[in-house]
Parts: structure tokens; C-alpha cells; sequence
């Protein structure tokens, strides 16, 4: 179902079940009220999709319309659920064995970071890393010290 109440507002394509308009609402409200450019949001309840919806642009220029499909960079949004995961862990008294899950070696590998480093996004990967290769590291975090 697409929608396009006025002319401001971009098309919104998808589907949302109806126990979940409020996410439809809150999502047709990042770009009424929040200038949103485009954006796509999918919500998955026991194995079933409940929300499914995209809309906007996929380019600063508005030429190419946000596709269901438009492939976007996640930065930091691992971030979350990382810390959660952590949270889960550290509850559960697991919090030392993260490092245990990591089979690099090296002055800079996972194993000798600390747990404090684990939800940071300079928790270090290992040498060569090209996903880190050129950021800097906190040399707290990289090292364990």
C-alpha cells in the first residue's frame, strides 16, 4: 500500500499490520516532522513480518525514489544490541568469557581487550582488520591495558 497524503510528504510503500500503527505513525513522522530523507523499517514477530515499510529518497537530490530493496551503511546501529548481548552475558556470569569466542593472536587482538571495550567502536578486530584499518585505536582498548 502506498500513501501520499500531500505533497510534501514522500511516498511510503509496504505493509503494517494493524497492531503495529503506531510504527507506521512514528515512521510517517520521521519525514513530516523530523525531515526525514529516506528510510526503510522492517518488524519481525515470531517468524512473522508485522511491518514492512520504506519511503523517501535515496539520494540527497530526490531523483532516486528509496527502494525496498536500497541498501544503506548500518554504522552504528550494532551497537545496541552488542550491549545488550553484553548486558545478557555479564547477567548470566559469563562476562569474562567473550574473549574465549576469539581466535586471533596478537598485541592487538580481541583476547587481550578489555570487557569495557566490547560495546566501544575501538574494540579492536586484530591486525590487518580492513574494517579498521585506518581508524584509531584508543590504545587502552587495543592493548587491555
Amino acid at each position: 500500500m502506498a500513501v501520499d497524503a500531500d505533497e510534501d510528504a514522500p511516498r511510503i510503500d509496504g505493509h503494517c499490520d494493524e497492531r503495529f500503527a503506531a510504527v507506521r505513525a512514528a515512521f510517517e513522522d520521521n519525514f513530516r516532522e523530523r525531515g526525514e530523507l529516506g528510510a526503510g523499517v522492517t518488524v519481525r514477530v515470531g517468524g512473522e513480518t508485522v511491518v514492512d515499510l520504506w519511503g523517501g529518497w535515496a539520494d540527497p537530490a530526490r531523483t532516486r525514489p528509496w527502494e525496498r530493496d536500497t541498501l544503506v551503511n548500518v554504522w552504528s546501529t550494532t551497537k545496541g544490541p552488542t550491549a545488550l548481548c553484553a548486558h545478557l552475558l555479564a547477567d548470566r556470569g559469563g562476562s569474562s568469557t567473550w574473549t574465549r569466542r576469539w581466535r586471533r593472536t596478537g598485541p592487538s587482538s580481541p583476547r587481550r581487550a578489555r570487557r569495557r571495550c566490547l560495546c566501544a567502536i575501538s574494540s579492536p578486530i586484530g591486525p590487518g582488520s580492513p574494517a579498521f584499518a585506518n581508524r584509531t585505536r584508543s590504545t587502552s582498548c587495543a592493548t587491555g591495558s
